[in-house]
């Protein structure tokens, strides 16, 4: 999962065609741990701010729909805040993870992009007295522990501490907007409340990205890579979340977030042939252990 998403209204789950729940949550832990796989093709093509604006005009266009729809209560005065949002929430963080797949394998952003859950606990504590238990301390414990091996160590032969550096600010930009939208957005669609934010990181991030667009030709293979990225990763992937939040609850959806970086590592390996190093095998299950421990005994009931 490349992008935190909005705490939707409170929802109460439904288990019709309930077969149905693991195939989404594998089918999108597959498409978001697909999107650094394209962040790794397009990133060198394009550089970090040409490639997220495309991919947040490209997302923003496929969840407009749901903006149309909420047009009526989407009132003027919380487009500051929207905007707000997709930046602490979408420019900035995607830019700092395409930024990251420049410089390391695709499975280092996507084990720091997973510390975001742990992160909006934290945010939660520090900023609004929110408490956050012994249970989520001791997994913050153990995925900053993640977070340091990865740091410390080497994938694929080379050191990627300033990559886990751009990853870990982005996840932990993350837990910010998680949080101003849980506490400043509460009760609007949330697929509105993404295509808003989304548009707005593209507006913001357009101008640069105009002034930043390479000079040389891009290949097929990037654009192909940054049009799925978009399209697919960003749209398609978080219509797909929200589809899952109305029928069986945001706590046990967040369990995607589990299998994320697993299908990340695996698309790497299998089709740009990076290896699973002890580095990356270790950190990956500090940390995928920390967010596991972190969640309420809700969301790791089997849905």
């Amino acid at each position: 999962m490349s992008a935190s998403v909005p705490h939707p209204q409170a929802v109460t789950p439904t288990f019709t065609r309930a077969w149905l729940t693991p195939l989404e949550l594998g089918g999108l832990a597959a498409i978001w741990g697909a999107s650094f796989l394209f962040l790794r093709i397009a990133a060198p093509a394009f550089g970090p701010i040409p490639l997220v604006a495309l991919r947040l005009v490209l997302g923003s266009a496929v969840l407009m729909p749901f903006l149309w729809r909420a047009r009526s209560v989407m009132r003027p005065a919380l487009w500051p805040r929207l905007a707000l949002v997709g930046v602490i929430n979408a420019a900035v963080p995607f830019s700092l993870f395409a930024w990251a797949a420049r410089q390391a394998p695709a499975g280092v952003g996507a084990i720091t992009n997973s510390m975001a859950v742990l992160f909006t606990a934290l945010v939660a504590f520090v900023f609004y007295g929110e408490r956050i238990g012994g249970r989520r301390a001791v997994a913050l414990l153990a995925g900053f522990a993640g977070v340091v091996v990865l740091a410390s160590g080497k994938a694929a032969g080379a050191s990627v501490a300033w990559a886990v550096a751009a990853g870990t600010t982005g996840a932990f930009l993350y837990g910010i907007g998680a949080n101003l939208v849980r506490r400043h957005l509460t009760g609007l669609p949330a697929a509105a409340v993404a295509a808003a934010t989304l548009a707005c990181g593209a507006v913001l991030l357009l101008p640069f990205a105009v002034v930043m667009w390479p000079t040389e030709p891009i290949g097929l293979r990037p654009w192909l890579a940054a049009t799925a990225l978009g399209i697919v990763c960003t749209g398609f992937g978080y219509a797909v979340f929200y589809r899952l939040i109305q029928r069986i609850g945001a706590a046990r959806a967040v369990v995607v977030t589990y299998l994320v970086p697993l299908f990340a590592v695996a698309w790497a390996w299998l089709l740009l042939g990076e290896p699973l190093t002890p580095t990356l095998l270790v950190a990956g299950t500090l940390i995928l252990g920390s967010v596991a421990l972190g969640q309420p005994p809700s969301a790791t009931k089997k849905a």
